[in-house]
């Protein structure tokens, strides 16, 4: 008889604590046609890189311009922190989330939640593997990482030694970036040194550091990101060598470096226009409208000439 009691008590608790976890009833989102009563969720991977903090402004201009709603909340690339910011949003009942993954792997858990309630998920820049994803908007990766190797070649010729500083593990930008690179460096360069600098600045410089005095004769440098790439050049400058130096984003102290020769080139993306697109594409969902499942951004190069 204790046993058959300790059970249902057993039960009832896990019950009581899996409905804890759904939103209240008045949280949960509902079609609508004013977007004067729409309320988004915006989750970003870190404010502490300026693509980033320029992607969320495409959010907030274009939501402003729509009378949208957005509450944003900052991850600061912690992975556990951005699937607590995201059950936040869902307790405060937006109508749909932006998400741009810290980790594309762990963020499913996060989709997923969104997705039992209702909340249709919109992830910008980075995609998230499983859950349900109304669209992804985001530059073609692949081709910008196809484009910097092309212009590398271009510039150091076939065969040269090359590194590749890579951005945060698990992070789509970071597999399709490679991948795009390797198609062309596999064949046409040598990489011999390639590393994590989580696209940060300081990383970057460190990684680099390192990686001149394990492999003094590269000639060229790719960077994941913009951040990782000005890093590198610090570190290249210090040491004497010639080494030329791609990144990738276009961000305002990137494009400056290309001006003024200390960058080689950056694969320019359009952050604001992501944020943009993704606030229109949210906002049809929303309102029972079909939306593309990807939607592209289109990619530049950016160099002196």
């Amino acid at each position: 008889m204790k046993k058959i009691l300790v059970l249902v008590l057993s039960l009832s608790l896990l019950l009581l604590g899996a409905c804890s976890m759904e939103p209240p009833q008045w949280a949960k989102p509902s079609k609508k046609t004013d977007v004067k009563d729409m309320k988004i969720g915006l989750s970003v991977s870190t404010l502490n890189n300026p693509f980033f903090v320029s992607l969320k402004d495409g959010v907030i201009k274009e939501a402003k311009k729509k009378g949208i709603k957005v509450i944003t909340v900052d991850a600061q690339n912690d992975t556990a922190k951005q699937i607590n910011d995201v059950e936040d949003l869902l307790q405060q009942g937006v109508d749909a989330l932006l998400i741009n993954p810290t980790d594309s792997a762990a963020i499913s858990t996060a989709v997923q939640s969104a997705n039992n309630v209702g909340v249709p998920v919109v992830t910008l820049d980075r995609s998230a593997e499983k859950g349900e994803v109304a669209a992804l908007v985001a530059s073609d990766n692949v081709k910008g990482g196809q484009m910097a190797a092309d212009y590398i070649v271009k510039m150091v010729g076939e065969k040269a030694q090359v590194a590749e500083l890579e951005g945060v593990p698990g992070a789509s930008a970071t597999r399709e970036r490679g991948k795009g690179f390797h198609n062309v460096a596999d064949n046409k360069l040598d990489v011999t040194a390639k590393q994590s600098a989580d696209f940060d600045r300081t990383k970057g410089l460190n990684v680099m550091e390192n990686i001149i005095q394990g492999k003094p004769d590269i000639k060229a440098v790719f960077a994941h990101n913009d951040e990782m790439a000005l890093g590198a050049i610090q570190a290249i400058n210090s040491s004497g060598k010639d080494v030329i130096v791609v990144g990738f984003d276009g961000n305002d102290d990137a494009i400056k470096a290309v001006k003024e020769g200390k960058l080689a080139a950056t694969v320019a993306q359009q952050p604001e226009l992501i944020g943009q697109l993704a606030v229109k594409a949210a906002k049809d969902v929303v309102q029972g409208k079909k939306v593309e499942k990807k939607i592209p951004v289109p990619l530049k190069l950016v160099t002196k000439e």
